[in-house]
């Protein structure tokens, strides 16, 4: 069993979605906070991202934000969370939360969840993330970027043993028992990254 005492979150910031979504977000957190598994998230105060972290809190969780100075400047930040981190950029939004994290959980979301997951992926392929990264597949959302993974495969742009970077879950419940239970990456896989 990992030890896992944070998990970083990445998610929507979007309203206009399917409600399904948000409850799987909502139940996700109220997971995390019962476990008092601390969430990591991009400290936005709208959809998914908002849904997760009162959840959280709801639970007598805690939650830290990360988030740059920018959107901070335009409102878009949660009030009401255990610690704000405001950081100057969006990369180093992301190696913060990363940093901060025992384990990624990515929810549905756009372009910007998007490349957090596989910037995230990058990084484990190249040793510099070694924990475990659970997609979850709410209503098939990531069934065609897995299949474009797969392919990625397939096709040797990428090597057989990278196909173990990612885990999948259908549910909140067994996204959290994944981080407890895949194993860590080893940091030797590094030497097997595609140059």
């Amino acid at each position: 069993m990992n030890k896992i005492t944070s998990v970083c979150v990445y998610s929507a910031s979007s309203t206009k979605i399917n409600s399904a979504y948000t409850e799987a977000a909502r139940e996700l957190g109220a997971l995390l906070g019962q476990k008092e598994i601390r969430l990591i998230n991009g400290a936005g105060n709208m959809g998914l991202m908002a849904a997760v972290a009162d959840a959280v809190l709801q639970a007598g969780g805690e939650v830290t934000g990360v988030i740059p100075r920018f959107m901070v400047e335009q409102g878009w930040h949660h009030t009401g969370l255990t610690k704000l981190v405001e950081v100057a950029n969006m990369h180093e939004r992301k190696k913060m939360m990363a940093d901060l994290s025992d384990a990624i959980i990515a929810l549905p979301g756009g372009c910007g969840t998007l490349e957090e997951l596989l910037e995230v992926i990058t990084w484990k392929q190249l040793g510099l993330y070694l924990n475990p990264i659970v997609i979850l597949n709410t209503k098939g959302y990531f069934d065609p970027l897995l299949d474009m993974l797969r392919k990625a495969v397939d096709e040797n742009f990428m090597r057989q043993q990278h196909g173990a970077i990612w885990h999948v879950a259908q549910t909140p419940r067994e996204a959290v028992e994944l981080i407890h239970t895949i194993p860590l990456w080893d940091e030797s896989i590094r030497k097997f990254a595609a140059i």
